[in-house]
């Protein structure tokens, strides 16, 4: 009798779970890339400004780091999917909780939180 782990439709599970990582990955880098470019938006358009308004810079950096968190989920998923393929292989993949997911969801909670912050203290 065949077990639940040589169903073809375990890895494909395991290959959408793979590509919805890649996905949010690069939608990381591209609102990082979105955000670091808006920011040099607001401060050539506060150059030409009289007198100019200091500029923190936080959208550059925040968009900077958001692209090396795409960059971050993109090769965890990577090894994860690996990893587990090939314990999918040998009949050795046990449940657990996703400690990548864990992990996305409370940097970017924490990121969330930070940013409500700062656009509270520039009112």
């Amino acid at each position: 009798m065949a077990s639940e782990l040589d169903d073809p439709r375990t890895y494909f599970a395991s290959e959408r779970t793979f590509l919805a990582w890649i996905r949010t990955g690069l939608g990381l880098m591209g609102v990082g890339f979105a955000l670091a470019r808006f920011g040099l938006f607001l401060r050539e358009f506060q150059g030409s400004q009289r007198p100019p308004r200091p500029h923190t810079g936080f959208s550059v950096y925040s968009g900077v780091a958001l692209v090396a968190l795409g960059v971050i989920v993109n090769v965890s998923a990577t090894l994860h999917h690996i990893r587990t393929t090939k314990e999918l292989r040998t009949g050795t993949w046990q449940p657990r909780i996703s400690a990548q997911a864990v992990s996305l969801a409370t940097v970017l909670a924490v990121a969330g939180v930070a940013m409500a912050i700062y656009l509270l203290l520039l009112r």
